[in-house]
């Protein structure tokens, strides 16, 4: 789809109810590698297309990888229903054979794992699961879905019920929806500058489905309970959310699909060092905010990443101007460590 120097690899995940079942590993590799990889997974209506976050991190020496979930994408089969599971840890054998691709098979010996929305929550369970196994070092979560984006009634007890309803019945589609404000101030058609697929991903999105419900719900409530994530945390969203059905123009200065606060209630319940970046006029998936903003986002992940994983810029292969990675950075966003103690840096790899 992206062509060169992008490279995809099919991951054959077996059979379940409604068929064969795959995932998609999207490479690109850096110029001047270091050792170190960068697995990035999207969230609900969702694939990846954000060749831009690839660069910047190919510029600072990192091998980028994406992850299209089963049901998703590149990874959508004509016989399935799109973006459907049963449970979040469906996803579990798709993260584990990327990894060991990323680590055993192309021999990175750093694994940072980045989550978008549902791609957040994903892995952040996932990162809880395999602690022993030390499957990452570290996780950057853009705008993670930690809570339903609806009052207290809707997200408690009628959100119950609904659970329930999944497990008689998974497939029943709810009377609700994602609506268009978030994919109209994204895609290029229409306010956004943005081009993707939008058989991949509807500007209205894909039915919600109680059985996807009741397995985001489940998740939600183990993440609210409490993870032991051992490895550092960047929690990035906006500094506040949009709340309505029709296009206003606030709808391009925020996220249009969750309740941010959500995100930095619950951030201390991943692990013990978690920070938490917010960042004015954020969208939802933060790397699709206006240029200044996403470029304030693409400094701030960069100094946490040179701070907890040692990951500094690559330096340049020869005598002359700075590579673009090493350049004097934006002004910092608002960050605020929580959840404990503040690991010591780690020191950085030779390159």
């Amino acid at each position: 789809m992206l062509g060169p120097p992008y490279e995809r690899q099919t991951i054959d995940l077996g059979t379940d109810d409604e068929g064969p079942v795959v995932a998609t590993l999207v490479r690109r590799r850096a110029d001047r590698p270091t050792g170190r990889a960068v697995l990035y997974v999207h969230g609900f209506v969702d694939y990846f297309f954000q060749t831009h976050l690839a660069d910047f991190y190919v510029e600072r020496g990192w091998d980028f990888y994406a992850l299209d979930l089963r049901k998703y994408g590149r990874s959508l089969l004509p016989h399935q229903t799109p973006n459907f599971c049963r449970d979040l840890s469906d996803y579990f054998p798709e993260l584990d054979a990327a990894a060991k691709i990323i680590q055993d098979e192309d021999g990175h010996d750093t694994l940072l794992a980045m989550g978008h929305s549902t791609g957040g929550l994903i892995i952040s369970l996932w990162a809880h699961a395999r602690r022993d196994a030390a499957a990452v070092d570290g996780l950057v979560l853009n705008s993670p879905f930690f809570d339903l984006n609806a009052p207290w009634l809707v997200r408690r007890p009628l959100a119950a019920a609904v659970s329930r309803l999944g497990r008689r019945a998974p497939h029943r589609i709810l009377p609700f929806g994602l609506g268009t404000v978030y994919g109209e101030s994204l895609h290029a058609d229409h306010r956004g500058e943005w081009t993707y697929d939008l058989a991949w991903k509807p500007l209205a999105g894909f039915p919600v489905r109680a059985g996807w419900l009741a397995a985001i719900r489940t998740a939600q409530r183990q993440l609210r309970a409490g993870l032991d994530i051992p490895v550092p945390v960047l929690v990035a969203c906006s500094t506040r959310s949009f709340r309505g059905t029709r296009w206003q123009d606030s709808a391009a200065l925020a996220d249009a699909v969750l309740d941010v606060e959500h995100m930095v209630r619950w951030a201390p319940r991943l692990g013990r060092h978690v920070t938490v970046a917010r960042f004015d006029g954020g969208k939802h998936d933060l790397v699709l905010s206006g240029p200044a903003v996403r470029e304030r986002v693409f400094t701030e992940v960069g100094r946490w990443a040179e701070a907890f994983l040692g990951a500094g810029p690559t330096p340049p292969a020869s005598p002359g101007p700075p590579h673009p990675a090493s350049s004097t950075p934006a002004p910092p966003a608002s960050s605020t460590p929580t959840a404990g103690t503040v690991p010591q840096p780690r020191p950085a790899h030779s390159p």
